[in-house]
Order: C-alpha cells, then structure tokens, then sequence
C-alpha cells in the first residue's frame, strides 16, 4: 500500500513500500512526462536499510487535477519544501536523490537547495547541466511529441493510440519538456555531495560524453558507469541500476543525520 505523508507534502512524496526504520531514504525524480507510479517496483527491490520515496509532479495522477508547473527551478522548490516539511516532523534520515532525465537535472537543483546534504546524487540519462539544450520539443505539435515518446520508449503505447489518454498524458509532457528545454546553469552554489552518472550505451538523447559532463560539476566527487541500453536502459535491468546507487551506502542503514 502507497503511502501519503501528511498536510501538503503528500501531494509531491509518494512512499509505495513504508520502511520507517530504514536509515537510508531514497528519493527518486522522474523524466519527462513521468509518475512516480513508475518507480514503484523499486520499493520492494531495495533492501530493508533503504526506503523508496517517489516524487509526483503536478498535473499527473494523484495530481491530475494540478497544473504542471513548466519550470525546473519551481518543481525543485516544490520538492524541497516537502523534503523540508519531513525533516521538520522528525524524519532527519540521510537521502540518496537519484533523478531520471528531467530528474537529473531537478536532483541536481534540490541538492544544492537542501540544508542538509544528500549522501549522493545519482543523475541518469541526462546531459551535464553545463551542456545548453539543442532542442525545443516542446513547442512542437501533439503528434511530434507522440512521435518522441515512441522513439525514446518508456511509454505504454497503447496510452499513446487512445485520443482520452493523450489529453491526459501530453500537457505535463509537454510542461516537463519546457521545463528541461529552458533550464539555464548557475554554478552557484556548488554542489557538497559526489555524483554518480547513469549512462545508456545507445541513449539519442544524452549520450555519455554529454552525461561524463556532469564532472564539471562535481568537486565532491565522481563517477560515471555505462550500461547497454537506450534512453530508458533502467527498464530490463533494475537490479544493476540499484546496485550503482547504493554502492558503498550500507553503512548507513542505521546512522540518521543530525
């Protein structure tokens, strides 16, 4: 069973399988158009020193009836403030971010916005945040992002065939779009915590030597690892995915912050 957090944090943090004795919190962001439904196998897969937390965007199932906000640096704002009201209630247990395209990026501006720094920030399929966007997908009609979410996969197609179902689906794709397409780096403040990067071998949208940039913003420290696959490389391999991200973390199972 899912579960909420109270007040108006529920609405951004979605906990599928609760391990509130767990040390290790594990924060997860979607891509583009994503829900944090889709990271929901990942609860049961994580070991039981670690808790899946799943963030959900505005204007996508519990918060279809929500505008989608189109802004990186407000969606981060958002799940900061929620991370923050957590902490407030007590809940001061280490956070490992780890964000998927989109989510990268939005990993990468709540890490710098936190008061207490995450373990590690695990940014996937994305481009280094130094690299300016080459695309404006955004502006482009319903059948063109159709046509990207085909080509990149990750998407129920048979959502994709039904009119109802592309209503529903394409406006916060089409917001999340923008708000990647739009983003713009400031280096300041840097970021505290290393990074680990997720590569797809094949990825057509963030290849690794645009994802091995993601250096130049990592004095903490870095690493990146390439697995086979395109942009969607975590679906089919999840076990190594994990194993990336909680390399070495174990340590921490029972050592919340201060």
């Amino acid at each position: 069973m899912t579960t909420d957090r109270g007040g108006d944090r529920s609405r951004w943090l979605k906990v599928p399988h609760p391990r509130p004795h767990a040390g290790v919190r594990v924060v997860v962001l979607p891509h583009a158009g994503g829900t944090a439904t889709f990271f929901r196998p990942w609860g049961a897969a994580l070991p039981e020193w670690a808790e899946l937390t799943a963030v959900q965007y505005p204007g996508r199932e519990s918060r279809i009836g929500e505008d989608p906000l189109g802004d990186a640096r407000a969606m981060a704002d958002g799940v900061v403030e929620a991370l923050e009201a957590e902490r407030a209630a007590g809940d001061v247990r280490r956070i490992v971010l780890f964000g998927h395209s989109l989510g990268a990026t939005l990993g990468y501006e709540v890490a710098r916005r936190l008061p207490a720094a995450p373990i590690r920030l695990v940014v996937s399929a994305r481009m280094a945040p130094t690299v300016p966007p080459r695309e404006s997908t955004h502006l482009g009609t319903d059948d063109e992002l159709v046509a990207r979410l085909r080509a990149l996969g990750g998407t129920d197609t048979r959502v994709l065939d039904e009119p109802e179902m592309r209503e529903l689906v394409l406006p916060a794709y089409r917001a999340d779009l923008r708000a990647a397409e739009t983003y713009t780096h400031e280096p300041r403040p840097p970021l505290t915590c290393p990074v680990e990067a997720l590569a797809g071998a094949d990825d057509p949208a963030a290849a690794p030597s645009d994802v091995e940039r993601w250096a130049d913003v990592a004095p903490a420290g870095f690493r990146l690892t390439v697995l086979p696959g395109g942009h969607f490389y975590l679906q089919g391999q999840p076990d190594r995915v994990l194993a990336a991200v909680l390399d070495g973390l174990s340590g921490y199972a029972g050592a919340p912050s201060d």
